[in-house]
C-alpha cells in the first residue's frame, strides 16, 4: 500500500498543477474586480449579476443547451441503431465495425471540423451532389444546421461506444429467456435489451452533452463567427475583449452547469441500478 501511494504522487502533483491550480485561478478571477492582483483584490459578484442580468448572455446560454440536446437526442437516435447493430455481429466483426467507427477520431477533431467547410462550400461535394438532384445553391454553410451537423459527427462515436459497450455486456440468456416465455423480439428488445442498455445511454448521453454545450470552434468554423455559443463568447472574453474576470465567471456558470448535470446522470444511473454503489 506505501509503494502504491508513492507511485501515486506524481499523478496527484500532475491533477494539482494541471486542474486544481487553474480551477482555482478561474475562480478567484470571477469573485474579483478587473485589474486586481491574486494577492490583493476586493471580492464581487458583479461578473455574474452581469451575466444573468443581461438577456443577450441568457439568450447565448440558451441557445447553447439547445443545441446541445439537440445533438445529444440526435446522436442518441443515429448512435443507438448502430450500436445495436455492431453488437449482433461476430467478435471478430464487431472490432472491425468499431475500427471503422473509432478511425475518423485518431485525426485531430480541429482538422475534421476543417474537411466539412470544404464538403459544405458553394462548390463542395454536398453541393454538386445536391444540384444533380436540382437542389443546388442551398445555403448549406455558416448556418445552424452546419454547426449541428459538425457537432454529431465529431460526438457520435462517444454514443455508439458507451451503448455498445452496455450490449456487449449483457447477459444474452436473458434474451433466450424472453424468447421461452413468449416475448417477441419487439417486447424483448423493449422490456430485456433497453433496460439493461441504459447505464450506455446515460453515460453516452453525458459524453456527448457535456463538450457540445461548450464547444467553442465548432460553431466558429462551421458558423462562421454568425452562430455564436457560450464557448466562444468565453473565448472572446478571454482573447479578443480582454476580460479575464467576467470571461472567467462564465467559465464557473458553466463548470455548475455540468457539474449539476453529471449529478443529476449519477442519480439517474444508481435508481437505474436499484441505489446500489
Amino acid at each position: 500500500m506505501k509503494r502504491f501511494s508513492q507511485l501515486a504522487v506524481p499523478y496527484i502533483v500532475w491533477a494539482v498543477l494541471m486542474l486544481v491550480m487553474p480551477m482555482a485561478l478561474i475562480a478567484i478571477y470571477s469573485f474579483t474586480q478587473q485589474g486586481n492582483s491574486i494577492i490583493s483584490f476586493t471580492l464581487t459578484l458583479e461578473h455574474y449579476a452581469k451575466f444573468f442580468t443581461d438577456p443577450d448572455f441568457l439568450l447565448i446560454l440558451w441557445r447553447s443547451i439547445f443545441i446541445a440536446i439537440k445533438t445529444t437526442v440526435i446522436c442518441l437516435l443515429l448512435g443507438y441503431p448502430v450500436a445495436y447493430f455492431i453488437s449482433g455481429n461476430s467478435e471478430r466483426m464487431q472490432n472491425i465495425l468499431i475500427l471503422c467507427i473509432t478511425l475518423p477520431t485518431w485525426i485531430n477533431m480541429l482538422v475534421r471540423t476543417y474537411a466539412w467547410i470544404g464538403l459544405l462550400s458553394e462548390d463542395g461535394i454536398i453541393q454538386q451532389i445536391l444540384s444533380i438532384f436540382g437542389l443546388g445553391n442551398q445555403e448549406l454553410l455558416y448556418t445552424e444546421g452546419a454547426v449541428l451537423l459538425g457537432m454529431v459527427y465529431n460526438f457520435i462515436p462517444f454514443m455508439i461506444l458507451q451503448i455498445h459497450t452496455s450490449l456487449t455486456k449483457m447477459d444474452t440468456s436473458l434474451l433466450e429467456a424472453s424468447a421461452d416465455l413468449g416475448a417477441n423480439k419487439i417486447q424483448t428488445f423493449l422490456k430485456v435489451t433497453l433496460p439493461l442498455s441504459l447505464p450506455g445511454v446515460i453515460n453516452g448521453i453525458t459524453l456527448v452533452f457535456l463538450p457540445a454545450v461548450s464547444s467553442f470552434f465548432i460553431p466558429k468554423l462551421l458558423g462562421g463567427g454568425q452562430y455564436f455559443l457560450i464557448g466562444n463568447l468565453i473565448e472572446n472574453q478571454f482573447i479578443t475583449a480582454g476580460e479575464w474576470n467576467f470571461g472567467s465567471a462564465i467559465s464557473m456558470i458553466m463548470a455548475v452547469i455540468m457539474i449539476v448535470m453529471m449529478i443529476a446522470v449519477r442519480n439517474i444511473e444508481k435508481r437505474n441500478n436499484g441505489g446500489e454503489e
